[in-house]
């Protein structure tokens, strides 16, 4: 089972177009790691379960099933599905960083009301 999900950790990581200090870095935790994770060499994935499966924007399932689907190896390596799967990683970046500004903008409308009063 570390096997299969080590694969599957280092298949996303690389679909997301991330390193493994950018998702330790999510996970809190070392590179070094991260990297037994990735290698199978480590359970410590299950403790970070919820919080992977996060990152990767994925369902828990997909995580721990013999095959995912749409993340198999081969897959990946067709160049098409690939281009989605970092063009949807970028949109969703975007968007996530245009939710913030919308929040922060949010704050500071509420701040001047309350100025206003």
């Amino acid at each position: 089972m570390n096997i299969t999900v080590g694969n599957k950790l280092k298949q996303l990581r690389k679909a997301k177009n991330m390193s493994q200090e950018e998702v330790a870095g999510f996970l809190h935790i070392s590179q070094s790691a991260y990297a037994r994770m990735e290698r199978g060499e480590s359970t410590s994935w299950a403790s970070h379960f919820t919080r992977i499966c996060e990152v990767f924007e994925i369902a828990p399932q997909d995580l721990v099933k013999k095959e995912s689907g749409f993340f198999t190896e081969e897959n990946l390596t067709d160049r098409e599905q690939l281009t989605e799967i970092l063009t949807l990683s970028v949109y969703r970046r975007i968007i996530k960083q245009y939710e913030l500004q919308i929040e922060d903008l949010k704050t500071i409308i509420r701040n001047l009301n309350k100025d206003k009063s």
